[in-house]
């Protein structure tokens, strides 16, 4: 893969990025002749792995003038910046928007692998991870496993090899070198959970997608790095609907009129899901290839009704609707209705609902839910399955984002559990503690209490202090195997692994 500057010239003014070149002897919108034929082999934002083929990007909040300064030390000749650098010898590219350049240069660079897949994109406060993991069991149906997929639990690249993703939606320069190693591997359709600091940190800037999938809104992610506002934070996610070719919407959703409006705004055709989604009859009528589909979702125990029976292996209400927008999702993409009733019955989701049988016949769920809704529907839904017997919730909260959270923990844990054990969950520079006493201030009810910041302590302590009746419920972590802390994954064992570990010991 290479770049050449007169290529990075022609892009950027398309985009209306480029204010100029600047070198030691000159500023101006037009390269020397000297420079004409120069190119690239190699995109970073990383200072220490450059050389003089490299383009890099200064980027970032954290960013530091002496990053550049080492790598032109190092040899590199030329960087893309929103401001001039006193750094000798080197050619800078200055720009309007650095995350928007680094988005577009990106998608040169590696030959626009996007239009050489079937993109599926799917965006809400919560639910993401699983109707991803249904839409990839029910394409591999499809395509013989040439199914790639970005998720927060889990990705892969080849259809079958997995990995752990840093970020939800990574930056768009490792965004583009992923859809190109998918194609290169072969694969033909790539799922994406897009997440609203994509769209707020323009990683998926110029990105648009076959289907979008736009799942529900509650208020998360507010906080001083992330979201200040929930109208920021839902503007955001409804980026997605103008970058989607076709956009599947919950009827269920908050504010769900605002997102047809949206769609009708800038002629998305969409298609509606729900359980009131057949009385709605303002949306747009694509009868090709979903004719044959109910718009609408009926909760027949363990069943999903769209024409047919869907078996689940997820329990819960909730896992219907994402198992209904995956069914619609891969329909467009290609997929009949036996892919989708055998994908479907096959789908797992590490770390989602998952249970184990403690010694003295508690049940222990492990998920991943890690904000209002997502707990509040898991924690209704334990407790339906076990009217008789006390909730125990072993859960912590993030540190250095979505503060919202803890006031939120503490309202569910205040309406549906019997006893809460607070502890440690990804806390980043915060102190675990702290954010556990800031979790147990907003528990409004008398429920009893415990912080235990070792989270291997608190699963030990749920267990053992759970009854045959009770239900132990590890919330936050899923199949997470890291603690982020001051800046660095640390080895974690995994709730799970330490609950089985515990309960065969």
């Amino acid at each position: 893969m290479t770049i050449s500057l007169e290529k990075i010239r022609e892009c950027l003014l398309k985009e209306h990025l480029l204010k100029e070149f600047v070198s030691t002897q000159t500023w101006s919108l037009t390269l020397p002749n000297s420079l004409a034929d120069k190119t690239f082999d190699a995109l970073s934002y990383d200072s220490r792995t450059v050389s003089s083929k490299t383009l890099f990007f200064c980027k970032g909040l954290n960013f530091k003038p002496e990053y550049l300064e080492n790598a032109v030390a190092a040899g590199l000749d030329s960087y893309v910046a929103e401001q001039p650098y006193d750094v000798p010898a080197a050619l800078g590219i200055i720009v309007t928007d650095i995350k928007k350049a680094m988005a577009v240069l990106s998608m040169t660079f590696y030959d626009y692998p996007q239009h050489k897949l079937k993109l599926i994109g799917f965006t809400g406060t919560k639910g993401k991870t699983t109707a991803a993991y249904f839409t990839k069991f029910i394409l591999d149906q499809t395509t013989n496993k040439k199914t790639a997929m970005l998720s927060t639990m889990n990705s892969t690249l080849d259809g079958q090899t997995f990995f752990k993703s840093h970020l939800t939606t990574p930056e768009s320069l490792d965004l583009y070198k992923m859809m190109n190693e998918a194609v290169s591997n072969g694969m033909s359709h790539f799922i994406m959970e897009v997440s609203s600091q994509a769209y707020k940190t323009n990683r998926v800037y110029g990105l648009f997608f076959d289907v979008g999938i736009f799942l529900n809104i509650t208020p998360d992610h507010i906080s001083p790095i992330e979201h200040p506002t929930y109208d920021d934070y839902f503007y955001c996610k409804r980026q997605l609907i103008k970058q989607s070719k076709t956009m599947i919407l919950n009827h269920e959703s908050d504010h769900f009129h605002l997102l047809k409006e949206t769609a009708q705004l800038y002629s998305i055709p969409y298609l509606v899901y729900g359980n009131q989604a057949a009385l709605d009859t303002d949306y747009c009528y694509q009868t090709d290839p979903v004719d044959s589909l109910a718009f609408s979702i009926e909760a027949k125990e363990d069943q999903l009704m769209v024409t047919g029976d869907y078996q689940l292996r997820l329990g819960g209400d909730f896992n219907k609707g994402n198992a209904l927008s995956a069914i619609l999702a891969s329909t467009l993409v290609g997929a009949d209705r036996n892919d989708c009733q055998q994908g479907v019955k096959e789908t797992t989701v590490p770390g989602r609902m998952e249970l184990l049988t403690n010694t003295n016949g508690a049940k222990v769920y492990v998920d991943y839910a890690h904000n209002y809704d997502s707990l509040k529907n898991l924690l209704t839904f334990v407790k339906e399955e076990h009217p008789t017997g006390r909730l125990l919730v072993v859960i912590g909260s993030t540190g250095n984002k979505a503060i919202s959270r803890r006031k939120d923990f503490g309202a569910v844990l205040s309406e549906l559990a019997d006893i809460a054990i607070l502890t440690t969950d990804d806390p980043a520079d915060e102190d675990p503690v702290t954010i556990c006493e800031e979790i147990k201030a907003h528990i409004t009810t008398d429920i009893p209490t415990k912080i235990i910041a070792d989270r291997s302590e608190a699963i030990k302590e749920a267990l053992a202090i759970s009854l045959a009746e009770d239900a132990v419920i590890l919330a936050g972590k899923g199949a997470d195997l890291y603690q982020k802390v001051h800046g660095k994954d640390m080895p974690y064992e995994g709730d799970f692994q330490i609950a089985e570990r515990l309960i065969t010991k």
